[in-house]
């Protein structure tokens, strides 16, 4: 039997209908944005309006980051590489700048839901915010650590070096290039 589409096919038009998605949602929550700061102004309640429309921006970034993501590594340059970059490599790429916008956006919530609880005195309810922005450092943290753990996978070996106080370099190990390698 003949199949009627290849995987490769396949594969890119559920990434287009993903990051089709994405950008249309992304479109949305900044519409909605510019919709609650409108409302905020007629109601009178115009700080809490740009707080929710801050919120609503952040998380529209993100996902258009991720839209962004999805196209560039599944549709636009599928055809050029056939997928020959190592895993490590693509997350290089593109991990720190959607983890980057995750952290602001946890950390903005957090400082909102302190300033929206100081306002309420809400004293006690302090856990919950502090409990994010700490969770958006652990998030970042960890992400240089991956980067510093992964940073020669894909270099050539005369790239992986590392310059000595002296002046002299020394060969820094690169990582396999299969993951069954690492595994043993």
């Amino acid at each position: 039997m003949i199949p009627l589409i290849s995987l490769a096919s396949f594969r890119k038009g559920m990434a287009m209908g993903f990051a089709g998605i994405f950008f249309a949602m992304s479109l949305a929550l900044g519409l909605m944005a510019v919709g609650t700061i409108f409302d905020g102004g007629t109601d009178g309640a115009l700080i809490e309006a740009v707080l929710k429309a801050i919120n609503y921006v952040v998380i529209s970034l993100a996902i258009f980051e991720l839209g962004i993501v999805v196209h560039r590594e599944y549709v636009a340059e599928y055809d050029e590489k056939q997928n020959t970059d190592h895993v490590l490599v693509v997350l290089r790429r593109t991990l720190p700048r959607f983890v980057s916008i995750v952290c602001v956006a946890l950390v903005l919530e957090g400082l909102l839901m302190v300033i929206k609880y100081s306002q309420l005195e809400l004293a006690g309810n302090l856990y919950y915010p502090v409990a994010i922005i700490i969770s958006a450092a652990i998030l970042l943290m960890a992400l240089g650590v991956f980067l510093r753990f992964s940073q020669v996978v894909g270099m050539e070996p005369e790239q992986a070096t590392l310059p000595r106080p002296g002046g002299e370099e020394h060969a820094r190990p690169v990582l396999p290039a299969t993951p069954s390698l690492i595994l043993r």
